[in-house]
Order: structure tokens, then C-alpha cells, then sequence
């Protein structure tokens, strides 16, 4: 099924909240983590981070809650759920990317790397490129936005939700991207998002760098 014929027989969602888990014990220390093997949790800071991210929702109805398949995503979403019947899923293009040798490295090391490389360039030992970054976010995106759910909540990382904040401005993706803030909800309108992910996906067809 196209997107086309997807959005015709699926209505799509009212609101998208985007939010970046709450500080994670590698974040604290300017670390990296894409690896989904390294257990990396909350700190106590990034845990209050998170409850403070339910009480901003409380009075939210949300009827889907995304997560990525990170410990920090999932935990942040069953500290601001706690107590809240939603039901949860988890969309693993929605990670942080793969950052080959720079894992548990410095994050401003990756940003000069990222900085000075094209987006098609990835880290050596197995990292991931900017396009194919951008171009699975986009995708996750666009799957929110035909999802039947009224409002839903995506607990994701910084890059997903800064990608997203740019492009809804009308902003490329670049090559060194604003950090999102911890937890945080940043709603959009599914008009919002359908707008960003079209520049997302324009991009990602014909990459400017």
C-alpha cells in the first residue's frame, strides 16, 4: 500500500508528541552510545527528567506511545507513563544512530567528524551515514502519520526531534545539528509533520552536502 492510498483508508493521527529521553548516564558525560547492545539507563537527574515529562502530559490523552529500542527511551516513556494505560510500541528506526568507531567516544569528536564528512560518509567500524539516518526518521515519521491513533507520544533521541524541529521551520537537515532538550515534549500537528517529513524525504533524494 502506498502512502497515498494508506492516508485515504487511515486517518491520520491528530498529534505527534516528539521527546527526547531524559539524561542518560553517557549524555551526563558527553558520551555516545548507538549500540544498542550497551546497556546505557537514566541517571537520577535524567529519571526526575522524566517524571517531569509525565506531569506535562498528564492532562494529555495520548493513545499510542513510541519508543526506540534504547534503555534510556523506554525507561524515560514507563517513568512519564507510570500509572497511565498506554500502549506502547517500539519502532527501531526511531534509534540513535550507528556511530561506528566513535561508540562511547566523545560527542564533540563525532560532531567534528560529522561536521567536516558528506552525509553519505559513515564512521568507520560499522557506523551510519547522515542520508540513511535522516532517510529512516523520515520513514518512521511518516509511518506516525498513518497510524489510526488519535495522539500519540514518540520517546526517541536529540537527532530524530531536531531533524523534525528544523524541517517543520523549513530548514535542511545539516551536517551539525542543535541538540533537542531532555524531555521535553514538542508537539506537532499531523499537518506539521507531514510537512517535515516531505522536506526530510526531498532531502534524502537529493542531498545538499
Amino acid at each position: 500500500m502506498d502512502s497515498a492510498t494508506a492516508r485515504a483508508t487511515c486517518p491520520q493521527a491528530r498529534k505527534i508528541i516528539l521527546a527526547r529521553h531524559g539524561e542518560s548516564e553517557y549524555s551526563a558525560r558527553g558520551r555516545l552510545n548507538g549500540d544498542i547492545m550497551v546497556a546505557v539507563g537514566l541517571t537520577a537527574r535524567g529519571r526526575e527528567e522524566a517524571r517531569g515529562l509525565g506531569a506535562q502530559l498528564r492532562d494529555q490523552p495520548l493513545d499510542l506511545c513510541v519508543t526506540s529500542e534504547f534503555q534510556r527511551a523506554r525507561e524515560t516513556a514507563d517513568l512519564a507513563l507510570r500509572g497511565r494505560d498506554v500502549p506502547r510500541e517500539i519502532d527501531a528506526r526511531l534509534n540513535d544512530p550507528l556511530i561506528g568507531r566513535y561508540e562511547g567516544g566523545s560527542l564533540e569528536d563525532y560532531r567534528a567528524w560529522a561536521s567536516a564528512s558528506p552525509s553519505s560518509a559513515a564512521p568507520e567500524e560499522g557506523g551510519e551515514s547522515r542520508l540513511a539516518i535522516v532517510t529512516r526518521y523520515a520513514a518512521a515519521f511518516r509511518d506516525l502519520l498513518e497510524r489510526p491513533e488519535g495522539t500519540i507520544l514518540a520517546v526517541c533521541h536529540s537527532l530524530p526531534v531536531s531533524y523534525a524541529l528544523g524541517a517543520r521551520e523549513g530548514k535542511l537537515p545539516g551536517a551539525r545539528m542543535p541538540l533537542a532538550e531532555h524531555a521535553t515534549p514538542y508537539p506537532f500537528t499531523a499537518d506539521e509533520l507531514e510537512t517535515a517529513v516531505r522536506l526530510l524525504e526531498m532531502w534524502a533524494a537529493s542531498p545538499t552536502w
